[in-house]
């Protein structure tokens, strides 16, 4: 079924590096418009009660590449696109996940604590996992082992990008919050709102950049990474309805698990000491990229207009 996929591993994708640093200078924009609804108090709510935060890390780094693995063994695509899945899947929890949980009226400080626990650990589990799930399919396949190479995340560049585009926007956005509170309720939903438009204006640039390769393979690479992101959310949702998690925290798992760093994963992709730009692992990790954009927003703006019987 998609055996035309294997043509991706000629392609190379127009995602510079500067690219990516812009979606940085975006995300950190955007976590500054959502640390201005955080209050201290709350994050001593989550530290007294882990029950959350231990199933939402449990969601990201165990269930979410436990159920990718099954995905691929069930659908079974070529060696780089099952690989780039397995790389998606170990990659840490995405910071656009915090602006989407805002929005989708989920628990925002439940949401940070979940980013900046997966950032943190992703910098053993990213590796761990590849390793461990990518190793698994080259055994049962006898194929990709070629591309299984080991992942090495800079530890400094990790924490530096982790403090510019969360660490920083969060406290700037709290100092005014607390210092400035009738500025804050004026710029508030405004902000929503340019967050909102600059979401939109990012997925456009994405699809203009590579519209051509875009018409040329998204039937072939769309369904997977539909049936995956989708696999991915409905894994949170399990674990917390499982566990019997109040309304708010499953909405927040739900989109936490869902949104996965696809911008690490690009990164690793596109390093020449790794995987030098593999095609069809590119393909997967950028499709992700735009793709959980589009599905977060919606099911975050769907849950914006549902209430929350306990919150």
């Amino acid at each position: 079924m998609f055996e035309g996929l294997e043509v991706l591993d000629t392609i190379r994708l127009n995602f510079s590096p500067d690219s990516l640093k812009l979606l940085n200078i975006t995300i950190a924009f955007i976590m500054f418009g959502v640390a201005l609804d955080l209050k201290l108090s709350r994050f001593k709510h989550v530290v007294l009660f882990p029950k959350s935060t231990i199933l939402g890390v449990a969601a990201q780094f165990l269930v979410m590449p436990l159920m990718t693995f099954l995905l691929v063994l069930i659908i079974n695509p070529t060696p780089g696109v099952a690989l780039g899945m397995i790389l998606v899947a170990a990659c840490p929890g995405g910071n656009l996940s915090n602006f989407m949980t805002n929005h989708a009226r989920g628990n925002t400080e439940l949401s940070v604590t979940l980013t900046a626990i997966s950032d943190f650990s992703a910098i053993i589990m990213t590796p761990l996992n590849f390793a461990f799930w990518g190793g698994l399919y080259a055994k049962f396949y006898h194929q990709g082992s070629e591309l299984l190479l080991p992942v090495e995340i800079d530890i400094l560049e990790m924490v530096k990008t982790m403090i510019v585009i969360l660490g920083i926007p969060l406290v700037i956005g709290m100092l005014f919050s607390k210092y400035l509170p009738d500025v804050t309720a004026k710029i508030k939903k405004p902000i929503k709102i340019l967050s909102l438009f600059i979401f939109a204006s990012y997925v456009v640039i994405a699809l203009a950049k590579n519209f051509n390769y875009f018409l040329d393979y998204i039937h072939l690479i769309f369904l997977i990474v539909l049936i995956h992101n989708t696999l991915a959310f409905l894994s949170g949702y399990a674990v917390a309805k499982i566990f019997k998690l109040k309304r708010q925290d499953v909405r927040t798992i739900t989109i936490e698990t869902g949104i996965q760093n696809s911008g690490l994963g690009l990164v690793l992709i596109f390093n020449p000491n790794l995987f030098n730009g593999i095609g069809s692992m590119a393909f997967i990790a950028a499709f992700w990229g735009i793709w959980h954009i589009i599905s977060g927003l919606t099911l975050s703006s769907i849950w914006s207009y549902k209430p929350l019987l306990n919150r």
